[in-house]
């Protein structure tokens, strides 16, 4: 008789006790990425999205100029294969951060620079599904490029941007497992270094079930959130 000697749930929780420490830094670095890119989504995706918006033909603040050098630097950035891109940007990383590779920061120069594309396209659909009486409205009662930024075209679309943001959050997640490639570390890396490259096989699926644990929960606070905003 074949002796299969399967994997207890005992040592399989002494082995992940093993690589804790591992597995702790590597989620540590995941936050890095993601905090970093959010951020540059929120602070330069959502005024760069707005622009887009108010500078199309027709808007407010009609640009032609702008609206199409934006709107190329947009198309350019989503469009380009992700890896290619963290390969492209690592001799401008290294030139402005002093490395590209083995550190979460670095790794997340190419994240938030597609963060900032995707979300300010995000932004933009969802100012332009807004109906047409938001800006009439706007202009009757007299306000200002900013007042109708703030106090009706935010207000307007709060819900479908906080939408916008959760479904970008997760694929900033995504690309954040790419990084791993270049020494950026992350969740992703631990996933390919210590269970995948070393054939430790439970390793691996437990850090891709604290991913989708993780996308789960951004994604159920996101629209919980959406939904308490939309007031219609």
């Amino acid at each position: 008789m074949v002796n299969h000697d399967p994997l207890t749930f005992q040592l399989y929780l002494e082995r992940l006790l093993d690589f804790a420490p591992k597995l702790w830094e590597s989620l540590q670095e995941t936050t890095i990425m993601m905090g970093l890119g959010s951020m540059a989504a929120i602070l330069l995706g959502l005024p760069l999205g707005t622009l887009l918006f108010l500078t199309a033909k027709g808007k407010p603040a009609e640009n032609r100029w702008f609206y199409t050098v934006a709107n190329i630097f947009v198309n350019i950035v989503r469009s380009f294969p992700f890896l290619l891109l963290v390969v492209a940007m690592q001799p401008a990383i290294r030139a402005f951060y002093g490395r590209a590779t083995g550190d979460p920061v670095a790794a997340s120069f190419p994240i938030m620079l597609i963060s900032i594309a995707l979300y300010a396209r995000f932004v933009e659909q969802s100012l332009l599904d807004l109906p047409r009486g938001v800006l009439e409205t706007a202009e009757a009662m007299g306000a200002d490029l900013w007042q109708l930024i703030i106090k009706f075209l935010f207000v307007e679309a709060r819900s479908s941007l906080v939408i916008g943001f959760t479904s970008a959050f997760v694929s900033f997640l995504s690309y954040s497992t790419v990084m791993g490639v270049v020494g950026g570390g992350g969740i992703g890396d631990f996933a390919i270094r210590y269970g995948y490259q070393r054939y430790e096989t439970d390793i691996m699926y437990t850090a891709i079930v604290i991913i989708i644990v993780f996308v789960q929960l951004i994604q159920w606070l996101g629209f919980k959130l959406a939904n308490n905003l939309d007031k219609r």
